[in-house]
C-alpha cells in the first residue's frame, strides 16, 4: 500500500490551492533573519519565563523542567518583535468622554519606550506604558508583574488624570499563545503547540491552555477580583479588517494558525459599533467609568495544572468557583439534568435570562460540592448567572431544545421535505436527491462556486442527505426511508458511485460542476465562477479522495441495518445487496483513493461497523479481504508517533477512525494515546457551545455562507470525537471526565438543529455574529457521530454519587430504575456492571439495577409494525466485569427477542 510517511504539513494542504509544480532545483530563497531581542529570564510561580527587556512583554512562559517547552510562541519572539505584534502583557482599552466619541488604544499598535517603575516585595517587572497606548490617553496606565502566594500574576492599574469622567467601553488583554502550527511537521506540533479554550463565565471565567499531546501540564488563566472574562474577542488580522478598530495582529490567521484573542473585560464599545447586528452574546456586554483621580486594578493569574483532567482542581485551589454540569449545559425540555457547584463563598442567588428559562433546585451537597437539579423550558440559549455572597457573579451557558425524538423527527421530516429536489432533466443527475438548503433564502442551494456545496459530495454537499440517512438507524420513518431508498438507487448509484467496471464503488467529488461550454445558460452570473473551487467535469469527476467514501458507505450500511433488523422498511433490495455495496465502497476507497485513505476519515467508524457485520453474516471472503486492508492502514497508524496526518495541517477528523482501528486491532497503547490527544483540544467547559466543542476553525471556508476563518462552535468535530471518548469511558468507567466530554460532544451536535429540523454547519462564535451559518453545508458528519453515539448512562461517582447522562434517574428498595431519553433508546451502559447493552431493533423502555447482587432488569417497548422483534447485544466492557447473558435466541452476535403488545421484561444474568 503506498502510504506516504510523515509529510511536511504544507505538502498536505491539497484543496487549499491549485496544485503548483516547482522547479526542485531552483535556489530556494533564504530564511529572514531577524536581531535577537533581549529578555531577562525569571524563575517563578512554577515557570521559567522571560520578559523582554524593551517592552516588559512576555517571551517565554515553559514549566519549570521544561525548557523545550513553550505557551507563547518564543521561538518566533524576533519575527513578532516589531509594531503590531500582540504579546502577553499588551493593553487594548476604547475609552470616551462625556459626550465624545469612542477613541481607540492599543500598546502594540505602535510602540513606544516605557517608563520602568521601582518594583515593590513580590513583583518582578513594573512600568508606566501610557506612552505606548497612543496620544491622547487620558488615562495613567502601569502595569506590573507579580508573583503572590506562588502564582505568576499580571496586573494593570488604570488612573484617570484629568477632570472629567473616562469610561472605558473596551479593555482587552491579549492572550497569545502557541497555536501556530506553520512550518511544524505533526509530531513536532503535537510536541511544541497548545491550543486555548476560553470559558466565558464572567468573575468565574478562565482559559485554559492544553498541549495538543494531550500530556500535563496544562496552564490556566484566571481573573482576579473586578478582571471577569465578559467576551473573547479575536484580534483581527491587519490588512484583512474593515473595521476601524487597532486591535488588530501581523501574524496571519491561517488554516495553520488560528490567531489571538483579547481577554476582554469591558465589551459595551463593541456592542455599540461593530457587533450591533450579532446575535446575543455570551454576556450582557458592559463598559467601566474612572472619576477624576481614581484608579482600578485589572489583573489576570497563570498557573499550571498537573493534567487537563485537574483543570477544575486547580481552579478550586486557587479559590475560584467552578461549576459541573451533569449530563452538560444542553437540556431537552423532558429531561432533568444536574448542576455541581464549588466556591468558598455561598450562592446568593440565581437567575435565568431569558426569564423562567431554567428553574434551578436545591438537591443536596456533599463533598464540598452543592448539587441543584435543573429544569428547562423555552427553546434556544439561556443564561444562568449565579451571584455569590462576595458579590462574584458565575454565568453558565445553556441551550434548551426539544425531547431528543423530537429533535430528531424534525430534522428527517425537514430534509426528506424542505431540502427534497426532483429536478426533472437536471443535468447534473442530482435527481432525486436532498441537497444542501440556505436557511436565510429558505431555498435549496442548486449552485455554488464551491461546486461540491450544490454537488452531494464532499462533506458540504453531502452532508444533507447523509443526515437524513443515518437518522433512520435508530428513528425510521417509513416514508422518509422509502425516498432515501430512491436517492440511494437513483442518484447514488451509477452516477456518485461508479456502479460497474474496474472502479466499481469508486465516489465521484461532485455531481454539480461548472462547464458554461456545455450549459452556457445555467450558471448564475452574480456568482464567481473563476475560483479553483469551481471544479471542471474532469475534476468532479475524479475518483480519488478517500474522503468521498465513508458517506456514500453510510448509505448503503443504513439501508442494510433496516433490512435485516426492521420489517417492511427497505423494498428495492435486500439486505444482502445494501451490505455488499457498503463492502464494495470500503474497498474501492483503498484501491481509487490510497493518497488519502492513509489518514483517518470523518464517519470512518462505518467502516469497522461494515466489518462486524460482515462477519456477523458469515460474508468470510469480503471480510477477510477488507480487515486485510483495513489492517494495513493500521499498521501504517501504529508505526506513527501521532498518526493523525489529514489533507489539512492540523486536524481533528482522523482521530476518531485513527482509535477505532487500534482498539478492533488490539493496539491499545495507540488507542489510549488517541483518546489522550482528543482530550488535548475537546475541553469540558461550563458552556453549550464549548463543552465537548472539538476544535474547528477554517470549514466555513468549505461549506459555510459565511466563509472565513473563524473558531466554528458544533462543527461535525464535535460529536465524532465523541464516539472514541464514550468507548474509552466504557474501558475505564471510573474516568468520568471521558464521558463528561463525550457526552458535551455528542449533544453539542443537536444545537445544530432548529425549530423547524434544518440543521446548520456550524454556530459562528465571533462577537460580530454569534449566530448559526445559513447553509446546512456538512453538518450531516456531526449528525452521524450523534446518531452512533446516542445513549443513556448510569453512573455512581465518587464524588457526585448516582448520575444520569441521557435519562431520568429513580432510587428505591436499594435499586436504581433509569429510564432513557436520548432520543434512540438503544444504547445503555450501567457503569458499576460495565456493561454495555445494545439494541439493533426495538426500544428500551427502562432498566433497574441493583447494587448489592449485580441483578438488572430490561424493559422493552411493545411491538410496533416495524419492531417486531428487538436485537440484544450486551458487552462487559470493563476490566474485571463478570459477563451477562440475556433470554431470547442467539443468532448473529445478539439475541433476537419476540415483543408483544405489553412491555416485555428480561433478566440478564451473571
Amino acid at each position: 500500500m503506498p502510504f506516504l510517511r510523515n509529510l511536511p504539513l504544507l505538502a498536505l494542504l491539497v484543496t487549499l490551492a491549485p496544485m503548483v509544480h516547482a522547479d526542485e532545483d531552483a535556489p530556494k530563497p533564504a530564511a529572514k533573519v531577524y536581531p535577537p531581542i533581549a529578555t531577562r529570564v525569571i524563575h517563578a510561580g512554577g515557570f521559567t519565563l522571560a520578559l523582554r527587556s524593551d517592552t516588559q512583554t512576555l517571551a517565554r512562559l515553559s514549566p519549570d523542567g521544561e525548557a523545550g517547552f513553550d505557551f507563547v510562541p518564543g521561538g518566533r519572539e524576533a519575527e513578532r518583535a516589531g509594531d503590531g505584534f500582540n504579546h502577553i502583557g499588551d493593553l487594548h482599552l476604547r475609552l470616551r468622554q462625556e459626550g465624545g466619541p469612542w477613541q481607540d488604544f492599543a500598546s502594540q499598535h505602535q510602540r513606544k519606550p516605557i517608563t520602568p517603575l521601582p518594583t515593590r516585595a513580590g513583583e518582578l517587572a513594573a512600568a508606566d506604558i501610557s506612552a505606548t497606548l497612543g496620544a491622547g490617553l487620558p488615562l495613567k496606565v502601569e502595569r506590573r508583574w507579580a508573583v503572590e502566594k506562588g502564582t505568576l500574576a499580571l496586573r494593570f492599574t488604570l488612573t484617570n488624570t484629568g477632570k472629567a469622567p473616562v469610561e472605558i467601553g473596551a479593555l482587552g488583554m491579549p492572550m497569545v499563545f502557541d497555536n501556530i502550527i506553520l512550518d511544524r511537521d505533526l509530531d513536532q506540533a503535537h510536541s511544541q503547540a497548545s491550543f486555548v479554550d476560553p470559558y466565558i463565565g464572567r468573575d468565574a471565567g478562565y482559559l485554559q491552555v492544553t498541549r495538543l499531546n494531550g500530556a500535563g501540564p496544562a496552564l490556566v488563566v484566571m481573573p482576579e477580583k473586578g478582571t471577569p472574562l465578559e467576551a473573547y474577542k479575536p484580534l483581527m488580522q491587519e490588512g484583512r479588517h474593515s473595521g476601524e478598530d487597532i486591535f488588530t495582529e501581523k501574524s496571519p490567521r491561517t488554516q495553520v494558525s488560528e490567531g489571538f484573542y483579547d481577554w476582554t473585560v469591558a465589551s459595551k464599545g463593541f456592542a455599540e459599533k461593530e457587533w450591533t447586528k450579532a446575535g446575543e452574546q455570551w454576556n450582557v456586554p458592559t463598559s467601566i467609568t474612572l472619576s477624576p483621580g481614581q484608579s482600578r486594578s485589572f489583573g489576570l493569574r497563570f498557573a499550571l495544572s498537573p493534567s487537563i483532567r485537574g483543570i477544575e482542581g486547580t481552579l478550586a485551589a486557587h479559590g475560584r468557583p467552578v461549576a459541573v454540569g451533569i449530563p452538560g449545559y444542553v437540556l431537552p425540555t423532558d429531561q432533568t439534568a444536574s448542576l455541581f457547584l464549588k466556591s468558598p463563598s455561598p450562592v446568593r442567588s440565581f437567575a435565568a435570562s431569558p426569564a423562567g428559562a431554567l428553574t434551578v433546585t436545591p438537591d443536596g451537597t456533599g463533598k464540598g460540592w452543592a448539587r441543584y437539579a435543573m429544569r428547562a423550558q423555552g427553546w434556544g440559549p439561556a443564561r444562568l448567572s449565579v451571584t455569590y455572597a462576595d458579590g462574584q457573579v458565575q454565568t453558565i451557558s445553556y441551550d434548551i431544545t426539544k425531547p431528543l425524538d423530537q429533535v430528531a423527527a424534525d430534522l428527517g421530516h425537514f430534509a426528506t421535505t424542505s431540502q427534497w429536489f426532483e429536478g426533472k432533466g437536471d443535468p447534473f443527475h442530482r435527481s432525486p436527491a436532498i441537497l444542501t438548503y440556505d436557511r436565510e433564502e429558505n431555498h435549496l442551494l442548486t449552485q455554488d462556486s464551491r461546486v461540491w456545496v450544490a454537488g452531494m459530495s464532499d462533506e458540504g454537499g453531502a452532508g444533507s442527505w447523509v443526515a437524513a440517512m443515518v437518522k433512520q438507524l435508530d428513528n425510521p420513518n417509513p416514508e422518509e426511508v422509502a425516498k432515501l431508498e430512491r436517492l440511494v438507487n437513483e442518484t447514488v448509484l451509477g452516477h456518485l458511485q461508479v456502479a460497474e467496471g474496474e472502479h466499481a464503488g469508486a465516489v465521484r467529488k461532485s455531481l454539480f460542476y461548472y462547464d458554461p461550454k456545455d450549459f452556457p445558460d445555467y450558471y448564475d452570473p452574480k456568482i464567481d465562477w473563476r475560483s479553483w473551487t469551481s471544479w471542471s467535469k474532469k475534476d468532479s469527476e475524479d475518483i480519488g479522495r478517500s474522503y468521498n467514501y465513508p458517506h456514500v458507505a453510510i448509505g448503503h450500511w443504513v439501508l442494510y441495518r433496516l433490512a435485516r433488523n426492521n420489517s417492511g422498511l427497505v423494498k428495492q433490495h435486500d439486505w444482502r445487496f445494501y451490505l455488499d455495496r457498503a463492502y464494495r465502497t470500503a474497498t474501492a476507497m483503498m484501491r481509487d483513493a490510497p493518497y488519502y485513505a492513509q489518514f483517518g476519515q470523518m464517519e470512518g467508524d462505518v467502516f469497522l461497523d461494515i466489518l462486524k457485520d460482515l462477519k456477523r453474516e458469515g460474508m468470510t471472503t469480503e471480510a477477510t479481504e477488507m480487515e486485510r486492508l483495513m489492517k494495513e492502514r493500521a499498521d501504517h497508524w501504529r508505526s506513527l508517533k501521532y498518526p493523525f496526518g489529514s489533507e489539512m495541517a492540523w486536524d481533528s477528523t482522523g482521530q476518531p477512525e485513527v482509535y477505532a482501528w487500534m482498539r478492533y486491532f488490539g493496539y491499545d497503547k495507540q488507542a489510549e494515546e488517541t483518546s489522550e490527544v482528543i482530550l488535548g483540544y475537546d475541553p469540558a467547559i461550563p458552556s453549550w457551545g464549548y463543552n465537548g466543542n472539538a476544535r474547528r476553525y477554517w470549514d466555513f471556508l468549505y461549506g459555510g455562507k459565511v466563509s472565513r476563518i473563524e473558531r466554528q462552535i458544533h462543527h461535525y468535530g464535535s460529536a465524532l470525537n465523541a464516539v472514541p471518548l464514550f468507548d474509552a469511558y466504557r474501558r475505564h468507567p471510573g474516568d468520568l471526565h471521558l464521558l463528561r466530554v463525550a457526552y458535551g460532544g455528542m449533544m453539542g451536535g443537536i444545537t445544530n438543529i432548529d425549530q423547524q429540523g434544518f440543521g446548520s454547519a456550524a454556530f459562528h462564535s465571533w462577537p460580530d455574529m454569534m449566530r448559526w451559518d445559513a447553509l446546512t453545508g456538512d453538518y450531516g458528519m456531526g449528525f452521524y457521530g450523534h446518531a452512533i453515539a446516542a445513549g443513556t448512562y448510569l453512573v455512581k461517582d465518587p464524588t457526585f454519587g448516582w448520575l444520569s447522562f441521557g435519562g431520568d434517574l429513580k432510587r428505591e428498595d436499594g435499586a436504581v430504575t433509569i429510564t432513557p431519553k436520548d432520543g434512540a433508546r438503544r444504547r445503555l451502559f450501567i457503569a458499576p456492571a460495565g456493561l454495555w447493552i445494545t439494541l439493533e431493533a426495538g426500544r428500551i423502555a427502562s432498566a433497574r439495577y441493583t447494587p448489592a447482587d449485580g441483578a438488572i432488569t430490561l424493559t422493552l417497548d411493545p411491538v410496533t409494525p416495524e419492531d417486531k422483534a428487538a436485537r440484544v447485544f450486551i458487552e462487559s466492557t470493563a476490566p474485571g466485569a463478570a459477563p451477562y447473558t440475556a433470554p431470547g435466541q442467539l443468532e448473529r452476535g445478539g439475541y433476537t427477542v419476540a415483543l408483544g403488545a405489553a412491555p416485555t421484561v428480561l433478566h440478564l444474568t451473571r
